[in-house]
């Protein structure tokens, strides 16, 4: 599974919206890895993936979206614990994706992004970050899908 996960996110450059699709689908194989061997493979799993695509992948933002988001299906059960859990998982959406793009752009130098967020505008910047919380609960809403697993 692991391997698969890192030929998906090698496959990120193929298709300018790939660079979040990728990541999702790699985050719902891990719902299947954690299905079948629990949390400690599945965490496991998600630092082998994401170490392997940040050294093979070529589209680096898709592998950081995956670094950044690739845990979620194995916090998913304690979030759903908490009052109010659609707006805790939305705080850390939305906390995790400014810091990981604040990183990007500021930390390790990805001048592109910077440039593609000028260009875009405040308005359109907004609007991508509003369709990325609608495509994170729709994700949600598939993760909390029953799947039969067989051990």
């Amino acid at each position: 599974m692991a391997a698969v996960s890192v030929v998906i996110m090698c496959l990120g450059t193929l298709i300018p919206v790939a660079t979040f699709v990728c990541p999702m689908l790699c985050i719902l194989l891990a719902k299947v890895v954690l299905g079948r061997c629990g949390s400690k493979i599945a965490l496991a799993w998600y630092g082998a993936v994401s170490l392997l695509s940040l050294l093979l992948a070529p589209d680096k933002e898709a592998t950081a979206v995956f670094a950044a988001l690739g845990y979620y299906p194995v916090i998913k059960p304690k979030l759903e614990q908490l009052p109010l859990s659609w707006l805790w998982k939305g705080i850390l959406f939305n906390i995790v994706i400014l810091v990981l793009y604040w990183l990007l752009m500021h930390i390790f130098g990805m001048a592109q992004l910077l440039a593609e967020f000028r260009e875009m505008g405040i308005v359109m910047t907004i609007v991508t970050l509003i369709l990325g919380n609608i495509c994170f609960f729709l994700m949600d809403v598939v993760l909390s899908k029953r799947f039969r697993f067989r051990r």
